[in-house]
């Protein structure tokens, strides 16, 4: 057995609804702008062009929600609601359909941001690193296993305080989950416990301290949160 100079980190993991197993989570990957309505918020081109992808750190993640620190060196906090696509096998250089087997799961989370930081960076044609994969960056509910639901395909929203800020449906998505799973093997050879979160609809805004979150995808287990 390996010595280590400190204890490693406990692996990141999502509860999985009605199992008794948890899903251990590898790598998170993002898409950027999969939404045409939100697209033109955001001051871009809503066309069908491949999707972009950044990433977050798995420990950025928030399991089940509760508490969120307010993150420092912004004042300018985002939330964007997504569904999250879990994968339970991997690939590379997929098509659409081979990528749809690999999805074993599905949650609702949110991509905190930092959009001022996430401004200065796109002005001065750098990485969003800091502005995206902070910690505590990523909110997301338990997984709901593909072969309980099949795929989801209703609405997703959230409110900040009771007051509905986003509200869209899934079929609005520019790329489909499966198409997005398949353009990220393109770029990465996909590998049991990715998570995929899928892009935002319209309605992205700022988060104060005190603000109660509530974020839901029909079909699926809602997700909460307080920002401290």
């Amino acid at each position: 057995m390996d010595d280590f100079l400190f204890a490693p980190a406990e692996r990141v993991s999502l509860p999985i609804l009605g199992a008794p197993l948890r899903f251990p989570v590898r790598r998170v990957f993002c898409v950027g702008q999969n939404y045409a309505a939100h697209a033109r918020e955001m001051g871009a081109d809503p066309a069908r062009r491949p999707p972009f992808f950044f990433s977050k750190p798995a420990d950025a993640l928030v399991p089940l929600g509760g508490e969120i620190p307010y993150p420092s060196r912004t004042a300018d906090l985002h939330h964007e609601v997504e569904l999250v696509v879990a994968l339970g096998h991997g690939g590379a250089e997929l098509d659409p359909e081979t990528a749809q087997g690999l999805i074993v799961g599905w949650a609702v989370g949110v991509d905190l941001t930092r959009r001022d930081i996430q401004a200065e960076a796109k002005a001065a044609g750098r990485p969003w690193d800091a502005a995206k994969g902070f910690d505590f960056s990523a909110p997301i509910g338990p997984l709901t296993l593909a072969r309980d639901l099949g795929h989801p395909s209703g609405d997703i929203r959230l409110k900040v305080n009771g007051e509905t800020r986003q509200a869209g449906h899934l079929s609005d998505m520019i790329w489909s989950p499966a198409e997005v799973v398949a353009q990220a093997s393109t770029l990465w050879r996909l590998a049991p416990g990715d998570l995929i979160f899928t892009g935002t609809p319209a309605g992205v805004g700022p988060l104060q301290r005190g603000d109660r979150v509530s974020a839901e995808i029909d079909g699926l287990a809602p997700l909460g949160f307080t920002i401290l």
